[in-house]
């Protein structure tokens, strides 16, 4: 009998990627498809869900040429997280996604922390209110577009609207809700006060599942059409960074994961339930089924690919990065260029670069951005370590961590060891390890970590620039105290 094959569906923001593996986890092959970003206004940002499910279908059948994808046992997702989709009574999309960095819900926001409260946001969620989050997207909606609002029959999240379109079934994972404002993070259902304020109805919202579960089978005719087998197993998955902390073994207390995508992510496991009282970070439920908590950055290497393609107009990151000098400078970059979300919460914070001179040249600047967007990582795990993390090294997934260079001063800020793993595609990892889970291949998520994730360079901080670097952090956060928009 042929062994088994699973598939793992990582849907990006820029782009949908699908990975193949054996039954020991090997990734064999690996196709991707782009889509299209819509910027309709300044701080909007949106997407057609039919264009993922198109570029989904369009991946498969192209594996399916170089593959026998009808040994697939099962697939799962990782999924970039918060946006809302939604469909009418006869499933078709009312309007475009609203992403999760759509910044437009400033106004929402400020009425669900300030007049709700944040104290029972909390209480309710887990969480504030952040403009990212799926909560103040609805508000919006009902506020702004009153006709598509009543005409809403199913409301759910990116990776769960390709789980339906492949599936026929309604569902959604616990680390994906989390972050919608409206799902209790702590009692593992949704928050009936939130779904009043909001004014939605439960069956207007997807069955909750653990991340491992399997839903359904691939629907015949499209099984048919991209050479999967009818009886391929379709497991809900997770949101993209629990997913991607799968992909890292990031699953105990005491550790945590960096991912270094267009948005950046520090991610801290817990055993027991949890949150800050500041709202500097979330308190989200983990795809193991426990919790962790997680601070977002939204424009990490978003904020190197704007510099180097927009602004330097050159694509050629690696060797920017390469040619980074070694010396220090004064030059401070903010990375604030869609506002910001953890730890500071300010939909209003502006991208700064400051502290230029004559005496300096193009590879300083470049070097600034990277430590900028170094900064905003540290700036989320200081404020775990005030919550009481202790950690001595992190694992690194993400775009950002095919450069040398750039994990080298990662470890110089944070002052811990910095590591890599087999593959930087943690989030395709994670969800084949989702994948087999659910198939019965692994008996659990720890087990399937502990035979299928390896780590591979290890990046060793200096710790006099470390201090050094505390030193420009310091005036990192005073630069943008200084210009904070009031």
């Amino acid at each position: 009998m042929p062994s088994k094959l699973y598939l793992g569906i990582d849907l990006g923001t820029s782009s949908i990627k699908i990975s193949l593996a054996d039954e020991n986890g090997t990734i064999l092959d690996t196709e991707s498809r782009d889509y299209p970003l819509s910027i309709p206004k300044v701080n909007w940002t949106e997407q057609d869900p039919d264009d993922w499910y198109h570029a989904c279908l369009d991946a498969l059948k192209e594996l399916g040429r170089r593959n026998d994808l009808s040994r697939v046992a099962a697939l799962s997702f990782s999924g970039q997280m918060h946006g809302l989709v939604i469909l009418d009574e006869s499933d078709h999309v009312i309007r475009p996604a609203i992403l999760w960095n759509d910044s437009r819900t400033e106004e929402e926001v400020g009425y669900l922390n300030n007049s709700i409260t944040k104290e029972i946001l909390i209480q309710e969620t887990g969480n504030i209110a952040l403009c990212g989050f799926t909560a103040p997207k609805l508000l919006w909606l009902r506020k702004n577009e009153p006709d598509n609002f009543h005409r809403i029959a199913k409301i759910m999240l990116p990776k769960d609207y390709l789980a339906y379109r492949l599936s026929g079934v309604f569902a959604s994972d616990v680390s994906d809700l989390s972050g919608t404002l409206f799902f209790d993070v702590r009692q593992r259902c949704y928050s009936d006060f939130l779904l009043d304020v909001l004014g939605i109805r439960k069956g207007q919202l997807p069955e909750i599942h653990d991340s491992c579960d399997v839903i359904g089978r691939v629907r015949p005719e499209i099984a048919k059409d991209v050479g999967l087998s009818d009886n391929a197993k379709v497991v809900i998955g997770g949101g993209d960074q629990a997913v991607g902390a799968i992909g890292t073994a990031t699953i105990h207390p005491n550790e945590i994961s960096i991912s270094l995508g267009t948005s950046g992510t520090v991610f801290a496991p817990i055993d027991d339930y949890s949150f800050d009282s500041l709202g500097r970070v979330h308190a989200f439920r983990h795809a193991t089924g426990k919790f962790h908590l997680m601070g977002c950055t939204l424009s990490a290497m978003g904020s190197l690919k704007w510099f180097l393609e927009d602004v330097l107009l050159t694509s050629d990151f690696s060797g920017e990065l390469e040619r980074m000098p070694d010396r220090m400078s004064d030059i401070l970059f903010l990375p604030y260029l869609s506002g910001e979300r953890s730890p500071i919460n300010d939909p209003g914070a502006r991208g700064y670069l400051s502290n230029l001179s004559l005496f300096y040249g193009r590879e300083d600047i470049v070097k600034a951005v990277v430590e900028g967007i170094g900064f905003s990582l540290y700036d989320v795990y200081r404020s775990m370590v005030d919550l009481g993390l202790r950690v001595d090294s992190s694992r690194v997934i993400g775009g950002g961590s095919k450069s040398k260079r750039l994990l080298q001063i990662l470890a110089d800020i944070f002052g811990i060891d910095i590591k890599t793993i087999t593959t930087n595609d943690g989030a395709a990892l994670g969800a084949i390890i989702l994948a087999m889970v659910g198939d019965g291949r692994y008996s659990s998520i720890e087990e399937a970590c502990l035979a299928l994730v390896h780590e591979k360079d290890t990046y060793h901080p200096d710790r006099e620039r470390h201090i050094l670097y505390e030193k420009k952090f310091d005036a990192y956060k005073k630069l943008y105290l200084r210009n904070k928009v009031q």
